[in-house]
């Protein structure tokens, strides 16, 4: 069977949250549709895996909630399920920075679409930033671009406060995976005082979508949340892998590391196995190999 990925988010004001968590867990579950979905009072946010008529139907749906009647999405296909289950959740943000301030819905910077990105970051005066974390900014990321090297989205205001002023720094342009954080940092930015802020719609995926490998400034490939791993000009698969240990993207060097073993331990996260984790790991690499005999 051929699974239809969607991936989808808005900024948009949506009440009742509890009475569409139950009507969407109930749908998803009888077209057997897995993955998960953010609903917040500030908006949507959800990547979900099933038939294409099962996606389709549920992004109908989606679609009649009002202020969601123009949610876009995008689609790609897997020969199996990537997701283990379905998660319907309600929270305070659909993507977290923890400030109340840093609300799209009330004011966002100026979007950007792909074709007009380089254009944009190729200006001196302007400051291009990498919203995502460390870990995925060092699989590529566009040319010039800052790293703030944070762990997490929550950081994001620390380093803003650190290395950025509106006197200083009067146009900043940020990009994402797929356009959600930078959208939010821009109206952080916006509440700090800056006042030229753009951010690239639809993120680099758009922008690797729809920008020809010759024009590109992107270098690298573009970490993603399913089983690709990551993905480089026209959304062709990248070249790393996961290490199902701890999660984080491998390279064919990183393979070659003493401290890599094949599902039990990678460079990043071999100092953190214990007897007892790494006993866990084994049992779980034999039962996949046991699956996949049982599948063969």
């Amino acid at each position: 069977m051929n699974y239809t990925i969607a991936t989808f988010y808005k900024f948009a004001t949506i009440s009742d949250l509890e009475t569409k968590k139950l009507q969407l867990l109930t749908s998803c579950r009888e077209k057997g549709i897995k993955g998960t979905i953010i609903l917040a009072e500030e908006g949507i946010n959800g990547t979900i895996a099933g038939s294409e008529s099962a996606i389709a139907a549920i992004l109908d749906q989606l679609r009649k909630i009002p202020n969601l009647e123009d949610l876009e999405h995008k689609e790609s296909k897997s020969q199996k399920q990537p997701f283990a289950r379905l998660k319907v959740k309600i929270k305070q943000e659909i993507v977290t920075i923890g400030i109340p301030d840093a609300n799209p819905n009330n004011q966002v910077g100026t979007y950007v679409d792909p074709q007009d990105w380089n254009q944009i970051i190729s200006d001196p005066e302007v400051v291009v930033i990498d919203t995502r974390n460390d870990y995925e900014v060092k699989l590529g990321s566009f040319r010039g671009a800052s790293n703030p090297k944070t762990e997490s989205f929550r950081e994001f205001p620390e380093y803003a406060a650190k290395h950025l002023d509106p006197e200083e720094h009067p146009k900043v342009a940020m990009f994402c995976t797929g356009g959600i954080r930078c959208e939010k940092a821009s109206s952080y930015l916006l509440s700090q005082g800056f006042k030229e802020v753009y951010h690239l719609k639809g993120g680099i995926l758009k922008y690797l979508e729809n920008v020809s490998s010759e024009e590109s400034m992107w270098e690298g490939e573009c970490f993603v949340f399913d089983e690709r791993v990551a993905v480089k000009e026209g959304l062709k698969s990248g070249s790393y892998d996961l290490c199902y240990a701890c999660g984080h993207p491998i390279s064919e060097v990183d393979k070659n590391s003493p401290h890599y073993e094949s599902h039990i331990s990678c460079p990043y996260c071999y100092d953190k196995l214990t007897p007892e984790k790494k006993a866990r790991q084994e049992d779980r690499r034999r039962h996949r190999e046991y699956l996949k005999k049982q599948n063969s």
